[in-house]
Parts: C-alpha cells; sequence; structure tokens
C-alpha cells in the first residue's frame, strides 16, 4: 500500500474556515414587524398551523385577531372554529367578525378582494 502525503497545495484547516465564512452568502435579514404581535394572517399552511399560533398567541396575550382575504377567508373561519370549540375547551370565544373589501392592482387592472378580521378572546365571566 502506498502512503499518499498531504496534497501540498491544500490550505491548512484554520486557513480553509476563514475563506469559507468570507464566500459564505449571509442570510437576508427580516424587515422588522409592523403588525401586533397578536394578529395572525391566515395563508396557504395547513389550518392546524395557524391554529396552534392562535393558542400560543392566546395564551401569551388575552386576544388575537385572524386576518384572511380572498379564497383563504374559509381557512380562518375554520381556525376560529377550532380554537374555540375544539382546542379551547369552551375558554375562548369569537367576540367580532368584521368583513370588508380592498382594491388590489393598479390602473385597468384594479380588483375587489374580500378581508375579513376574527377576534378571538378569553370567555369573560
Amino acid at each position: 500500500m502506498a502512503i499518499r502525503s498531504p496534497n501540498p497545495t491544500s490550505k491548512p484547516a484554520a486557513e480553509k474556515s476563514d475563506s469559507m465564512q468570507e464566500t459564505a452568502p449571509r442570510p437576508q435579514e427580516r424587515p422588522p414587524r409592523t403588525s401586533p404581535p397578536n394578529h395572525i394572517f391566515v395563508g396557504k399552511k395547513p389550518v392546524m398551523s395557524y391554529a396552534m399560533s392562535a393558542m400560543v398567541q392566546l395564551a401569551q396575550s388575552g386576544d388575537i385577531v385572524l386576518k384572511a382575504r380572498g379564497m383563504v377567508i374559509s381557512r380562518a373561519v375554520d381556525v376560529a372554529e377550532i380554537v374555540t370549540k375544539r382546542l379551547g375547551n369552551n375558554t375562548f370565544e369569537i367576540r367580532n367578525i368584521h368583513i370588508d373589501t380592498e382594491k388590489l392592482g393598479e390602473g385597468e387592472d384594479i380588483r375587489n378582494v374580500s378581508t375579513i378580521e376574527i377576534i378571538i378572546a378569553k370567555k369573560t365571566p
């Protein structure tokens, strides 16, 4: 068996890690959050993902606001029902529901999109 000698052109381990740090792309920083922490924007994730997020927020604060628009309004309603009827053990209630229409787009591409806000809070005795 032949014993290989280290490659004389390779860099020592300490030098390799330094060069790797220089060339590694930096992760993009998120823009600062402008909405309150108790607002949950419902999108295309699974319903239980939003329901668990809602339960965590309800444990930290007294109320949450579920917001959705367009085709995911039904998903927001599902989340509200799961939180109040299934997961909440009858300790939460829907306080208010606000529906509206937003205009999206510019020029001739303007279209109306329905929106909903569902406020869920702890029941008052």
